[in-house]
């Protein structure tokens, strides 16, 4: 799969985040087949300059937001998602898929589950 490729099945998933929900790094690489891919899912992140994508909703497991991207936080409590000590409290607000969802990017919940 080429880089543009993987980017691109990266923004389709993002966009699929409901607004105050989250999704890991891990999780959307999981979701692409790439359990081990979350750097991947960063880099293909931090190259997209597509608005319709709301790269914000992917913070990594412990909630962390992205170092260099500063606008971050301030949108994810805009959309009324709890953080705890600079933290996104990922539990709260982790993002499930539905079977549509899943279906939406060509996967299955046997493929991930």
């Amino acid at each position: 799969m080429t880089a543009r490729r993987w980017s691109e099945l990266v923004y389709a998933t993002v966009r699929l985040i409901p607004r105050g929900r989250v999704a890991t790094y891990g999780q959307i690489a999981t979701l692409l087949g790439r359990p081990r891919g979350a750097r991947e899912v960063g880099w293909a992140l931090r190259g997209c300059s597509d608005a319709r994508v709301p790269c914000h909703r992917v913070v990594d497991r412990n909630g962390r937001l992205a170092p260099r991207f500063t606008a971050q936080g301030a949108r994810l409590r805009a959309e009324a998602v709890p953080f705890l000590r600079g933290r996104v409290v990922v539990a709260e607000v982790v993002w499930r898929p539905t079977g549509h969802s899943l279906r939406a990017i060509g996967r299955s919940a046997d493929a991930v589950g």
